[in-house]
């Protein structure tokens, strides 16, 4: 009689496994085989999870990027706000020009727009100031190194406002540079003495300068 060769037990072959056996041999195999997609579900959850930190990274640069954007946007508003109030203090009637306050609502229309109506328009200076039947245009600019080239008004060679007036301000001085010095090589630097206050075209008053110089210098000491 053919017995099993596991348990001993009867078996229709020999050397071969009764049904018992062959059951379980079976049960083995299956579970074996059940076991496989576990590693597989743990495989997609490792790769989910390297996914959502890219999400997660992808999203941080979003923001810092963001949070950047409206750090300067937020130095170049204060630094405005300053100018503006000075010039009132100093006898000017004060005019809010540019894009935003001129035309408002263009802005989003303009986006993607990049024909030479639609530069003008954007690079349209801060402020007017009018005193003494004078007016100029002012164009505000914060840089913490107090330096400003002809560059960092105009890449292109292609600025509309001939006649503006570029005001400087840094965390020590403001100072004041026309658009024509700098079309003729003229910059300001840290050691250069083109003080606002040393502008023939306002008869300023020097001690209230200090006095905004000293505001700036709580404002942007961080900076």
């Amino acid at each position: 009689m053919a017995e099993c060769i596991n348990c001993g037990d009867y078996t229709k072959f020999n050397g071969g496994l009764c049904f018992k056996c062959y059951k379980k041999e079976n049960n083995g195999k299956e579970v074996a085989v059940a076991e496989k997609p576990k590693a597989k579900t743990k495989t997609k959850t490792s790769t989910s999870k390297v996914d959502k930190t890219k999400d997660i990274a992808a999203e941080k640069t979003k923001e810092v990027v963001s949070n950047n954007f409206n750090y300067n946007l937020t130095k170049g508003r204060i630094a405005e706000t300053l100018i503006e109030r000075l010039f009132v203090d100093l006898g000017f009637q004060v005019f809010q020009y540019g894009m935003e306050n001129t035309i408002p609502g263009i802005k989003d229309l303009l986006r993607g727009v990049k024909d030479e109506v639609a530069m003008n328009i954007r690079r349209m200076p801060d402020l007017v100031v009018f005193k003494d039947n004078q007016a100029h245009f002012i164009e505000v600019k914060f840089r913490a190194s107090g330096c400003f080239k002809l560059s960092d008004i105009d890449k292109n060679g292609d600025y509309p406002y001939q006649n503006a007036l570029i005001v400087l301000m840094s965390k020590k001085h403001i100072k004041c540079i026309s658009f024509e010095e700098l079309q003729d090589g003229k910059e300001i630097t840290e050691s250069s003495r083109n003080y606002l206050g040393n502008r023939k075209e306002f008869d300023t008053d020097k001690e209230k300068i200090i006095e905004y110089c000293q505001y700036a210098v709580k404002f942007f000491e961080h900076v």
